[in-house]
Formats: structure tokens, sequence, C-alpha cells
């Protein structure tokens, strides 16, 4: 009986995390204004709020979004979590979602200081809260910059794809030779091959400036920090 449980078998701190997540999205659909106080705005945004750097991590955009994440951490977590041990694989995937939103962070910040001349230039921002716009004194804002300024202050960051990045970098850095059949590709491809290919992926998305709304340098941070903190722990590579 209980192996009918998909959950049944999985370690605690996955079981728990994907929990968490299916929670936190059933709720973000009854209660619409969620994604707004959980997910998480640029920090010099009014929408702001300290407690959003960890709840980001838990909403979501829509079942896609969320269906890859939990996908991906329903398949790698486990045998992550098994070699880290769950108090590790615990802050690892909080350290991974958090690296990958200072480095959103930072880029975010690079884009509003080559509009506004400074980081923050919310004091030169009036923002009407009905209308959903902002207004600026700042004569160094065109009408263009002040559309990106909209975006970046009024649109907040969701998912765990940070942490999911940092959980695949983990996952390729531990196993580098572990062969994986995936649907989109005719031939099983090992790990090393595969999981830097899709980091390169993200860094030309990020910098081209495709695929939307998309934070994908912010998935690259969650990768980069990942592969910091084996290195802080001094995980061998390659040695499983």
């Amino acid at each position: 009986m209980n192996n009918a449980n998909p959950l049944s078998n999985l370690p605690t701190v996955t079981k728990n995390l994907l929990i968490i997540n299916v929670v936190c999205f059933i709720g973000s659909m009854i209660f619409t204004n969620s994604t707004r106080m959980f997910g998480v705005f640029y920090p010099d945004s009014p929408f702001f709020r300290i407690w959003q750097i960890i709840t980001y991590m838990f909403m979501h955009g829509g079942f896609t979004h969320i269906f890859f994440n939990m996908f991906s951490l329903f398949m790698f977590g486990p045998i992550v979590e098994q070699v880290l041990g769950a108090k590790r694989f615990l802050n690892f995937y909080l350290f991974t979602g958090i690296g990958a939103l200072i480095l959103q962070f930072g880029v975010q910040a690079f884009e509003v200081y080559q509009i506004a001349g400074t980081i923050s230039p919310s004091s030169s921002l009036t923002f009407d809260m009905l209308a959903g716009t902002v207004y600026t004194n700042n004569p160094l804002v065109s009408q263009a910059g002040l559309g990106t300024l909209v975006s970046i202050y009024n649109t907040p960051l969701v998912g765990a794809s940070g942490a999911i990045y940092g959980l695949l970098l983990a996952f390729g850095y531990l196993f580098p030779n572990l062969k994986l059949a995936l649907i989109f590709i005719p031939v099983p491809i090992k790990a090393k091959f595969f999981i830097p290919i899709l980091i390169l992926i993200e860094i030309y998305l990020g910098f081209s400036n495709s695929g939307g709304s998309i934070a994908h340098l912010a998935h690259v941070g969650g990768a980069l920090f990942g592969y910091l903190l084996l290195k802080v722990w001094s995980i061998k590579k390659g040695i499983y």
C-alpha cells in the first residue's frame, strides 16, 4: 500500500519542499494577490518586503512553471539529498535560491543605473497604485527607460528555478558520468555535458534578452552559488 504513494519513498526535505510548493501554488490560485505579497520585488521598490527573499521560491507563475520545477526536484532532489544529508540539502536549496536572487538584483541594479544614473531612484518616482503606473521627475529617464523601470519596480520575481538550477548543478557535479535519458534528446547524454549546456543556454538567453519575463540570469546565479557552496563544503567532484 505504501508503494502506491509516489511521495512515500522520498527523503524528508525533498518531500516537504514538494508539498510546500504545491500548497503555496494552490493558495496563490485562491488568493490572487498573494504573488505580490510573497513574490520578491527589486529592493528599492515600495513593494519589497524582507520576507520575500525566502517566500518567492515557493511561488510560481503558472502550472507549466511549477510542473517543470517540481518534476526536476522530484527527479534529482532525492539523490542529491542522499549525498549531502537532509540539513545540508535544505541549506543548499535555500542558499542557491538566495544566490539566484542576488545575481538577479545585480542585473536589475545595473539596468536601473543605466536608466536613472543611480541604483535607487525611488525618491524621484511616483507610484500610482490604483492605475498601476509610475511617474518620474528625473530628467535622465526617457519614456522607454521609464517603461523598463515600471517593469522592474512593479513586477515580482517568483519561482524555485534558481534553486532548481543549483540542484541540477549539484547533480552534474556529483554524478558527471551518469547518463540521462530525456524525451527531447534521442540518445542518453551524460550529466557533465547536459548540465553545462543548460547553463550556457541560460547565459545566452539572459544576455540576449530572450525569453520574455523569464529571469534567465537568476537561473545562472543559482548554479553559480551552488558550485561555490559545494567548494566551500569541500565536496569532491565526481566521486559518485
